[in-house]
């Protein structure tokens, strides 16, 4: 399929999406946010693809919104495509959250705003070196629309969100890594195979197993401790009568690697 301001690609088990507007440093367009979730679908419907991975295209990862997008629309047009494309861009963070595969974002520049919001919507962060990451709309007066004010303290503290928020600083990797943002820095030219060997790795982990682990750990922010330890003891007992936790347990007695089928 052809799109514009991306691209997608399956490279061994990943599909990967890179934003491609490298002249505007990857700012989300109304066609990235149109196109990423036909991409996603592309990934879901193809039993190959066992992850997904997101990077940008030049010195950017993602610059946030498009603003000359919203400053060039008509004023009696501004405020409802204003709304719209937030609203868009909000849906597909979410989309990107809930998706029932890894999702890791291979950060290769600069991340800010809504390019920020879209790497919280990652499940795993890898960054190259020179990558510089922030929240960034106190900059131009803006908000966070897609949820940042969420996900950011969430995964990094309500203090170090503050901080990001209010100073509108991008932070170098290895800050962000020992903010917990970041899973892991590699050199620049490191990045992509760094990537590209992990991916190998889930490759051989049970998708049905990824997925249900992604669910609880995603919902276990909405219950107390013991309502979430209930409910994975409920999904442990449904997964006790999966294929791919049988086959784990035959592969650990047989000494062998397990075939895994995600059922």
């Amino acid at each position: 399929m052809n799109f514009s301001d991306i691209e997608y690609e399956r490279r061994g088990a990943a599909g990967w999406i890179t934003l491609n507007r490298p002249a505007e440093l990857n700012s989300l367009s109304l066609a990235i946010l149109q196109e990423i979730p036909v991409a996603l679908d592309l990934a879901l419907r193809d039993r190959e693809v066992k992850a997904i991975v997101f990077t940008g295209a030049g010195r950017a990862f993602c610059a946030g919104a498009d603003l000359k997008f919203v400053n060039d629309l008509a004023p009696e047009r501004r405020t409802s495509e204003t709304r719209d494309f937030i609203a868009r861009a909000a849906a597909m963070v979410d989309r990107i959250e809930a998706f029932p595969k890894p999702v890791i974002a291979a950060v290769n520049g600069i991340a800010t705003a809504g390019g920020m919001e879209l790497l919280l919507g990652c499940d795993i962060v890898f960054a190259a070196r020179s990558a510089r990451m922030g929240d960034g709309h106190s900059n131009y007066g803006l908000v966070p629309g897609a949820g940042a004010s969420v996900r950011l303290p969430r995964k990094i503290g309500i203090n170090r969100a503050m901080y990001l928020f209010y100073s509108g600083e991008l932070l170098q990797a290895d800050e962000m890594a020992a903010a917990g943002l970041v899973n892991r820095v590699f050199d620049d030219g490191v990045l992509r195979p760094a990537v590209e060997e992990f991916v190998v790795k889930l490759a051989t982990k049970s998708p049905l197993g990824l997925a249900r682990m992604k669910a609880m750990a995603l919902e276990s922010f909405d219950k107390s401790t013991a309502n979430g330890i209930a409910h994975e003891q409920l999904v442990s007992e449904l997964h006790a009568h999966s294929f791919d936790r049988n086959e784990g347990i035959a592969a650990f007695s047989e000494k062998r690697r397990p075939e895994f089928q995600g059922r």
